[in-house]
């Protein structure tokens, strides 16, 4: 069972709130009906009063207006100042509170002081007027104040919701442009990888071409690199295709990544020269190699080289220098794992670290690429600790003879 909780576009509560009021103001008039002056002619007014109080939320100008010429009425019958005319106060509470120009609240206030002076004059008793007059004003000044207050106060938390949905807005943009570009990036190196398989093929080919009469078995060993080359480039191709369908139009240009060869593709051989740059930036790293290495693919060997990449960036720009890093790779059967954990103690960078993306966001984007898991987390010690696995091809290509 579903309770709805809006009625005509607002709040059921504030719509109680508002029938009780208007209820109190209609039921003080009728129950004043016979000894009030004016009799049943004033309850009418004061009636009407609490009628146009059902609306002081959404049109507080126009009830505003439509209360003061009730008054208005009032005062020139001469009936003088009433219980009901409480329902005044109420309308200029909410003009000033609910009013989307401060001005028709000072334009509410005007009128009630010179509605102050009318009822003060009309007041009967033994009271000099103006004290009459003084107490009136300083009920109704009081009235003002509070609700200027509360108006103040509600512009400022409307305008921090609108300050938190606005940078909610922003992150998100910012969180798909990050994604866009990160997977232009991918499909970029993706392209560089297929380009070097088909220009092995070509050379292969050629080869095989040229020594299928003098030498057969080399030629029929330069046919199989061609024929896994092709294998390989396929499934790189079939990726590179998943990447360009899923990425969004970015204007944004590839980052410049510190001690990356512009035109040359990173393999498992430069990781030696990646550590060697992180050291000299701080980190103490131990690596270590679990496992036998097998041919990887030159797509995912570059996701490899990426992940540990960011890794370590991450851990040089949130543990500091000076951090104990614990870097493994381990290669089983049928999948290589990246792992990296930080102790958490090292000191603040002075200079940006040598990055390849955007951190967890762009590595998350490659691991998922080849059907990969990344999980990263907080160490019960201290620290932080990250893990990428990545699984293998169910068959792997065999190793292909650079050009």
């Amino acid at each position: 069972m579903i309770v709805r909780r809006t009625i005509f576009g607002r709040p059921l509560r504030g719509v109680a709130f508002d029938v009780a009021v208007s209820a109190v103001v209609a039921l003080t008039g009728v129950a004043s009906a016979v000894a009030q002056p004016g009799g049943w002619a004033a309850t009418g007014v004061g009636v009407a009063m609490a009628v146009a109080l059902l609306f002081r939320r959404t049109h507080p100008s126009a009830v505003t207006a439509v209360v003061a010429a009730l008054a208005l009425v009032q005062v020139i019958a001469q009936w003088g100042p009433l219980a009901y005319d409480v329902a005044v106060l109420i309308t200029l509470y909410s003009v000033v509170k609910y009013g989307e120009r401060l001005r028709d609240g000072v334009l509410a206030g005007g009128v009630a002081a010179v509605g102050v002076l009318l009822a003060a004059a009309q007041t009967p008793g033994v009271i000099i007027w103006w004290v009459s007059a003084l107490w009136y004003g300083l009920v109704t000044g009081a009235v003002w104040l509070v609700a200027l207050n509360v108006r103040t106060r509600r512009l400022y938390v409307l305008s921090l919701e609108e300050r938190a949905s606005t940078l909610e807005r922003e992150r998100e943009a910012e969180s798909r442009a990050a994604v866009a570009e990160e997977r232009t990036r991918i499909a970029r190196e993706l392209h560089d990888v297929v380009a070097h398989s088909m220009a092995v093929m070509i050379v292969q080919a050629d080869g095989a071409r040229f020594m299928l009469d003098r030498d057969p078995e080399q030629a029929r060993t330069a046919v199989k690199v061609v024929a896994d080359t092709g294998r390989q480039a396929l499934e790189e191709m079939r990726r590179l295709v998943g990447v360009l369908r899923d990425a969004g139009p970015t204007g944004a240009g590839e980052p410049a990544v510190p001690g990356d060869p512009e035109h040359r593709r990173l393999a498992l051989a430069d990781l030696p020269d990646l550590l060697a740059r992180f050291r000299d930036a701080g980190l103490r790293i131990r690596h270590t190699v679990t496992g036998d290495a097998p041919a990887l693919p030159p797509g995912l060997e570059l996701t490899v080289y990426r992940v540990v990449q960011e890794a370590l960036t991450n851990a040089l720009k949130h543990a500091g220098v000076g951090a104990d890093v614990d870097l493994t790779l381990s290669y089983t059967a049928d999948a290589v794992v990246v792992r990296a954990a930080d102790d958490g103690r090292g000191r603040p960078v002075v200079s940006p670290a040598p990055s390849g993306g955007h951190g967890l966001l762009g590595m998350r984007e490659r691991v998922t690429v080849y059907d990969g898991s990344l999980t990263a987390g907080r160490q019960p010690a201290g620290g932080w600790q990250l893990e990428a696995r990545l699984p293998l091809p169910s068959d792997p290509a065999t190793e292909v003879i650079a050009a």
